[in-house]
């Protein structure tokens, strides 16, 4: 029949989730490669991204390492983007497909559409044959989760009020607990409220991959008072939850102001001339955060708990 539309349904690949994160920040580490480079891929997967041009026509240069070192080159080139609502591009590269993933509003979550569609019901059939397509977007968006929760939602617990204070996020590629116990040792003091918080801590949920056996023993969250009140916080940062660790982005001066407009002040002033690695905003996990490295070069997490 003329004008019919023709059924893809043999060719494509299609998933949706309910992220517990307000549709701008799904958006941002979406978009920006300083975040999408730490959940992209199947687990065990990390990345280096040498071009990320997210605009009609932009193109995305990609390199993703598996887990046995085989290095995997992927080129993209944006069709269409909506923000915060729809991005499309072509994978120009084999195999070749055209992704399209949809961000909606739901009651301060979001609803991901992400879906796939291939040349060929052949090329289709080959993807998911030889490098389980499926299974690896399900892990993708798995790392997704675990990047908005494991950076982000620990960190308030113990923190019941919002007195101003200043603190500093250290990460490690897996030997946090050592580090610490040393300046457990070296300050005299002990780990506040729960003490060290694992990895093998994460509460399984229904329809998401257990934590890997092999960092189950990894801190998640750990805080310490050292000297005059100052806090150390820090977690480890393994790759098979899909980080990326280099010296530079392994400490922030953490501060936590006691109003949103003391806040937004210092976020203003110490971001001038610099980069906003995540904007200011209202957090699913109840502060108002951001993070941005100064003109110096100095990196910068801003948390005001709303209560």
């Amino acid at each position: 029949m003329p004008g019919a539309k023709k059924d893809t349904s043999d060719r494509e690949l299609i998933i949706t989730r309910l992220l517990n994160a307000p549709v701008s920040l799904v958006w941002e580490v979406w978009t920006n490669p300083e975040h999408i480079k730490n959940w992209w891929g199947p687990t065990g997967f990390t990345n280096t991204i040498s071009l990320m041009d997210v605009k009609p026509g932009g193109e995305w240069d990609l390199v993703m390492h598996g887990p046995d070192g085989t290095d995997y080159k992927n080129k993209s080139v944006f069709k269409e983007i909506v923000k915060p609502e729809r991005i499309v591009y072509d994978h120009v590269s084999a195999p070749k497909f055209t992704a399209t993933i949809t961000f909606e509003e739901q009651q301060g979550k979001t609803l991901l559409t992400w879906h796939m569609l291939f040349e060929t019901k052949e090329q289709f059939e080959q993807v998911v044959k030889t490098f389980k397509a499926d299974e690896g977007l399900k892990q993708n968006i798995v790392k997704l989760e675990a990047y908005l929760k494991a950076q982000f939602s620990l960190r308030n617990e113990l923190k019941t009020n919002t007195i101003a204070r200043v603190t500093t996020y250290l990460n490690f590629p897996g030997n946090t607990e050592k580090a610490f116990n040393f300046y457990k040792k070296v300050f005299g003091t002990e780990f506040s409220g729960k003490g060290i918080q694992r990895f093998g801590d994460i509460p399984a949920e229904a329809g998401h991959p257990p934590v890997p056996d092999n960092i189950k023993k990894m801190v998640l969250h750990v805080e310490l008072p050292i000297l005059g009140g100052h806090v150390l916080m820090a977690t480890d940062a393994p790759k098979e939850m899909g980080f990326e660790l280099i010296q530079g982005n392994n400490m922030h001066i953490c501060l936590e102001p006691e109003t949103r407009e003391e806040t937004k002040r210092l976020f203003d002033s110490l971001s001038e001339g610099g980069n906003i690695t995540m904007p200011l905003e209202d957090m699913f996990f109840g502060a108002y955060f951001g993070e941005c490295t100064d003109k110096f070069g100095i990196n910068w997490m801003f948390n005001h708990i709303n209560k």
